[in-house]
């Protein structure tokens, strides 16, 4: 009899010493209650209750990179800059200024053409023509590069006419690299090709459109761009400059279930747009035995009006017939987090399980002293 006390004595200490059951996270109330009143001082938590349309985010919430470019009217694409090379010839009739690498022009009688060596504006932007100095011609077309020399030659030649042309392009070009075909300088032909053509242009991308991300730089500039969204929403395809620099990356969109679902893990988008309904399908719902389907949440960073990011919350309460229309009309976005909160009425039946796990030894244990004490009688 000493034996079963010492026993029951264990047992009820070891139970009396749990300060908390077993759970796969906080119930819906703790997680409301953490947000609106945060016990450690910390800024409260915006918590937005998904009971009609008008509580939905909005899809614009993505966010159009196209103001958070610096944006300019197209520039001539004859515009010349550091890094370019010019092919410069000179005619001019009668008696020539330069002596060597003359040729007689065949259409024009007595018209000498000078054709000058592959000419490469410096850091600076400047070019040197022989007999008229040191010119400046960066952001100058190729046109207003000619009228330059013409006037710099007048006073030394009869009649100057001077053609100025492109033979290779720095300023009028982009950078493009990563999951493309073709990665590198790419010349714009027209300065008003979007996104998408110039994604063409460098062979198309390669892997998953979905998966893609384009980071546009354009000086201390950046936005990202999915190559999924641009497809469907064209506001996205926006016009590339000369200058930008563009990488495609491979980054695939991802939500993490957590709580008491049917399992936890993080799930890729299988497409470019998943509603919330499919996010809570593919969880396998709420688990019977542990969650509350009135207990759903979906954690997420959005952006104030300073374009500051702050948390916010949606609860959905998924007991309710209106909530599986709703759900339907919930947009999922990378790195959102859904958690099925744990039901409160599922901790008394916890207890009772902890008991029964802990006294099944117990009536094992009193069997065995039993036999014992019967042998010793």
């Amino acid at each position: 009899m000493q034996i079963k006390n010492s026993i029951y004595l264990a047992l009820f200490a070891g139970v009396a010493g749990c300060s908390t059951l077993p759970s796969s996270g906080p119930t819906g109330g703790q997680i409301e209650r953490a947000a609106i009143a945060p016990k450690d001082g910390s800024t409260p938590i915006q918590l937005v209750e998904i009971q009609a349309a008008a509580d939905l985010p909005i899809t614009s919430e993505n966010g159009v990179p196209t103001p958070l470019l610096p944006d300019a009217p197209p520039s001539p694409t004859d515009m010349v800059g550091p890094g370019d090379i010019l092919d410069i010839n000179i005619y001019e009739a009668g008696v020539t200024l330069f002596t060597s690498n003359v040729v007689s022009s065949a259409t024009v009688p007595g018209v000498q053409v000078q054709k000058l060596p592959p000419t490469r504006i410096d850091d600076l932007g400047n070019i040197t023509i022989p007999y008229a100095g040191t010119l400046h011609v960066a952001n100058l077309t190729t046109g207003e590069v000619e009228s330059a020399i013409r006037n710099a030659l007048r006073r030394l030649s009869q009649n100057p006419q001077v053609i100025v042309t492109l033979s290779q392009v720095i300023t009028n070009s982009i950078i493009i690299g990563g999951e493309v075909a073709r990665p590198g300088r790419l010349v714009l032909q027209t300065n008003r090709e979007s996104l998408s053509d110039v994604i063409a242009l460098a062979g198309g991308y390669r892997g998953n459109s979905k998966d893609l991300m384009v980071r546009i730089m354009r000086g201390a500039s950046n936005v990202d761009v999915r190559v999924n969204d641009m497809v469907e929403n064209p506001a996205l395809d926006v016009r590339i400059r000369p200058g930008d620099r563009l990488m495609l990356v491979d980054d695939p969109r991802t939500y993490s279930i957590l709580g008491a679902s049917g399992r936890v893990e993080q799930v890729p988008f299988r497409r470019s747009s998943v509603a919330l309904a499919e996010a809570i399908a593919s969880a396998g719902g709420t688990n019977p035995n542990l969650g509350n389907p009135a207990a759903i949440f979906l954690f997420r960073y959005v952006r104030n009006e300073e374009g500051q990011e702050v948390p916010k919350v949606y609860h959905i309460n998924m007991m309710k017939t209106g909530s599986y229309f709703l759900a339907q009309k919930f947009t999922m976005r990378d790195k959102d987090v859904l958690y099925f909160g744990n039901a409160a009425a599922n901790q008394p039946s916890k207890l009772v399980q902890l008991i029964s796990q802990l006294f099944s030894p117990v009536l094992t244990v009193t069997s065995a002293v039993s036999v014992i004490q019967n042998s010793n009688n």
